[in-house]
């Protein structure tokens, strides 16, 4: 917008520096004008100016209101700033923003699904300024934004409630199959579900670690490696979630959540084949099992914490976490002696335990810090075809009953094979057997253990007898004798 002296403005979009107002204007000159929407959008773009005007005209103003405006306008500086009014110049006039829409009753139902009566559509466009004639609406000039005959039925089923509209299924097309989940799938659900329930929180990592992070976890190497890496912390392909993980409980601690427990599911990469690529659940757990609290007293995370993890997802997923065997064979980010395997006969179903502490100092997380790795594609399939019906419930009105052994090892024994042991001894009377105390000294002898374990009896047909349960212990500790070499301890 120019005159003889120059540039006053860009129109719909900017006024110029010479036509503005200071402290000292007193003579204002009012321009009540109408600019077109995409030429002052296209105008704003060009010049990247965001401001209130060129928002207003870029998405249509009331064409029919320019004479309105004015007068709104005039009077409102007479009232605050006093002075007087001069005529009213008019150029051209305003284009004519009548339209005219078809409209149908019957359209309300067939788009919107709800029956509407023709006269309460009518009043309801009626107040909202519509004009309505016999098949047909004439459109307010001051809703550009209605185009369509599915603009003026919108309008109708608004102001009546979309609330209101009955819902309705999605008919399902003739020879569509409806959609499966696969057995992969549905253990992974599974399992996730169950760690949440475990007070873990799920998260979501990036797919790519260092260079320096791949290989603390057996990964790195140029097969993995990006040719394009957003960034030179992400070069390679993870070979575990563990590092993404141990750097999200990080940043947890930095922000002052000491206290942090997380899992996630995804893809781990051995190498650029399809065979390398294996679909994991990992879960990490720091500081301490419980808040501080004055009946209870809280403890730091351990090994049994993350084992724990390990075989309750492995059980969610139907997997033989009760015929599983335990091993001391994690991979070197694990700590040594306070980390093991979850293995079924010779294939790993999961790795657990204590991170080392030369991988947190990499990482730069202050530790203790434990986890647990389960490979989901390891896991056997469960040979029990999958019904809706819920299996038997086995309970017993009789009361268990349960006997104390401790038994001397040698040291180099593990307590999962004691167990296992005292719990195949009479497959069904023992119900449960758990190790609840250990001791070594002079009163065992050097090189020698001993463990302590609770043995429960759950009778389902009828009461034992003292003969009887004296019988089944005489089993447990003739197993016990036989897998370990232990004795009964005196």
């Amino acid at each position: 917008i120019t005159d003889d002296n120059g540039v006053i403005g860009v129109g719909g979009v900017m006024g110029g520096e010479g036509s503005g107002c200071p402290e000292g204007t007193t003579d204002v000159f009012l321009e009540i004008a109408l600019f077109d929407p995409v030429r002052t959008a296209a105008t704003g773009r060009a010049l990247a100016i965001e401001s209130d005007a060129r928002y207003r005209f870029e998405r249509g103003v009331d064409a029919a209101f320019m004479a309105a405006g004015e007068e709104t306008a005039t009077r409102l500086i007479i009232e605050l700033c006093g002075g007087e009014p001069s005529h009213a110049v008019v150029a051209g006039g305003p284009p004519d923003g009548a339209r005219e829409l078809p409209f149908r009753v019957e359209r309300v139902a067939s788009l919107g699904g709800v029956e509407i009566a023709a006269d309460t559509c009518g009043a309801i466009l009626t107040g909202l300024g519509f004009t309505v004639s016999d098949g047909s609406v004439t459109v307010p000039s001051w809703r550009p934004d209605i185009e369509m005959e599915s603009d003026v039925v919108e309008e109708v089923l608004r102001v009546r409630g979309f609330d209101r509209i009955p819902p309705l299924s999605m008919p399902r097309a003739q020879g569509v199959a409806r959609p499966v989940l696969t057995t992969g799938q549905r253990r992974e659900r599974w399992a996730k579900r169950t760690l949440a329930a475990r007070g873990l929180v799920e998260a979501v990592t990036w797919s790519f670690v260092s260079d320096s992070q791949a290989r603390l976890f057996g990964g790195g190497g140029g097969e993995l490696r990006l040719a394009n890496p957003i960034s030179s912390e992400l070069t390679d392909m993870r070979p575990s979630l563990l590092p993404g993980l141990v750097a999200a409980v990080g940043r947890n601690i930095d922000r002052g959540f000491d206290d942090v427990a997380l899992f996630e599911a995804g893809h781990t990469y051995a190498d650029d084949s399809e065979a390398g690529q294996a679909l994991v659940i990992s879960a990490v757990r720091r500081g301490r099992t419980v808040e501080r609290h004055w009946a209870e007293q809280p403890r730091a995370v351990d090994a049994f914490d993350a084992k724990a993890d390990a075989l309750a997802g492995i059980a969610a997923c139907g997997g033989p976490a009760d015929k599983a065997q335990i091993s001391a064979d994690a991979p070197a980010w694990y700590h040594p002696g306070r980390s093991g395997a979850v293995r079924l006969g010779p294939n790993v179903l999961a790795h657990f335990g204590e991170l080392h502490p030369r991988v947190l100092k990499v990482l730069d997380v202050e530790g203790p810090l434990v986890g647990c790795e389960i490979f989901m594609d390891a896991l056997p399939i469960s040979r029990v075809k999958a019904t809706r019906a819920k299996p038997n419930l086995k309970l017993s009105t009789l009361q268990p009953v349960t006997r104390d052994f401790a038994f001397v090892v040698d040291e180099k024994v593990r307590a999962d094979d004691l167990v296992r042991a005292a719990r195949g001894a009479h497959k069904t009377l023992i119900d449960d057997a758990r190790v609840f105390d250990t001791y070594q000294g002079a009163e065992v002898g050097d090189g020698r253990k001993s463990m302590a374990i609770a043995v429960t009896l759950q009778p389902y047909e009828r009461t034992l007898t003292d003969t009887e349960i004296d019988a089944v212990g005489q089993q447990v500790v003739a197993a016990v004798e036989k897998a370990t070499g232990g004795t009964l301890r005196s």
